[in-house]
């Protein structure tokens, strides 16, 4: 049996000008992932990264071309947490979970929130909200997994220790991941592949193999094999 395979393929994706011209963000991209792959998506800020997890996650449908073979559920990392400010921390997790807000409360622990799920919105801290918004991604228990800069905002004890987290999650689950980051140390940690977009439209200049030698999370990853 052939594995799966996310395929992506967008003809064009451009939002329309007001007072500017259109903004042509794509123009004949295509992607592959396969079933289980961590994807690391890198390039400069404005290049269409986010544009590109709205697109895969079916949140986008304006654009010309086709996304197949997207399994489900689908978790996804904004690239700002998104959370609801009416709703506390568990109730913004157990909204991914309906009815299932022991499993919420597990996820907060998961990410280091014990003693914060009463908290609203407005009582955390930038780096706190994204470890909520990571939780409630988390939550679903996902096939395909979108993650826009998990690691902003975070300092860099959290920030290992979500890294490890994804690694431990990555090991026992294998969703297909997507991930966003300006990070190369987390891309060569984390992914299976790194995939550099540049220019405008934006196009795959590179797409690189990771070469690990130790053990994931070593620090001793490097980026090796020619481009796809």
């Amino acid at each position: 049996m052939a594995a799966l395979m996310l395929a992506i393929r967008i003809e064009e994706k451009t939002f329309p000008g007001h007072d500017a011209q259109p903004l042509t963000v794509f123009r004949s991209l295509s992607l592959d992932i396969a079933d289980g792959e961590v994807c690391v998506l890198t390039g400069a800020s404005g290049v269409g990264k986010s544009t590109l997890l709205s697109i895969v996650s079916g949140l986008d449908r304006e654009f010309r071309g086709s996304v197949s073979g997207r399994p489900s559920p689908i978790g996804m990392l904004f690239q700002t947490p998104r959370l609801l400010p009416w709703l506390t921390a568990l109730r913004n997790v157990e909204i991914a979970v309906p009815g299932r807000a022991t499993d919420a409360s597990r996820w907060l622990a998961a990410v280091g929130l014990t003693g914060h799920e009463q908290d609203y919105p407005q009582r955390l801290s930038g780096g706190m909200a994204r470890r909520v918004a990571l939780a409630r991604a988390l939550a679903v228990e996902p096939a395909l997994l979108l993650l826009d800069e998990p690691f902003a905002s975070l300092d860099e004890t959290t920030a290992q220790a979500m890294r490890a987290l994804l690694h431990s999650g990555f090991a026992r689950r294998r969703p297909t991941t997507l991930m966003v980051t300006h990070d190369l140390a987390n891309a060569s940690s984390l992914g299976d592949r790194v995939i550099v977009l540049e220019g405008s439209p934006a196009r795959i200049v590179r797409d690189v193999a990771i070469s690990r030698g130790g053990e994931p999370g070593s620090g001793r990853s490097s980026m090796a094999g020619p481009a796809r």
